[in-house]
C-alpha cells in the first residue's frame, strides 16, 4: 500500500541508556529527517529524549 510508504512505523530508542522503545509513526514527506520525541520514560522516571533508530 502506498500509506505504509509515507507513514512508516519506526522504533525510537530512550537517550537515558534504559532500553525503553516507542513505535510512533511519521510522514517523510513532511520531516525527512530523523525523529526525537520527549514522552515519559517509565524506568526513569521523567520525561527523556527519545531518537529514532534506524
Amino acid at each position: 500500500m502506498a500509506h505504509d510508504e509515507i507513514r512508516p512505523a519506526l522504533k525510537v530508542r530512550s537517550t537515558a541508556g534504559t532500553g525503553f522503545t516507542c513505535v510512533p509513526r511519521k510522514n517523510r514527506r513532511d520531516d525527512p529527517d530523523r525523529l526525537v520525541l520527549r514522552p515519559y520514560d517509565p524506568v526513569v522516571g521523567r520525561h527523556v529524549d527519545l531518537r529514532e533508530a534506524r
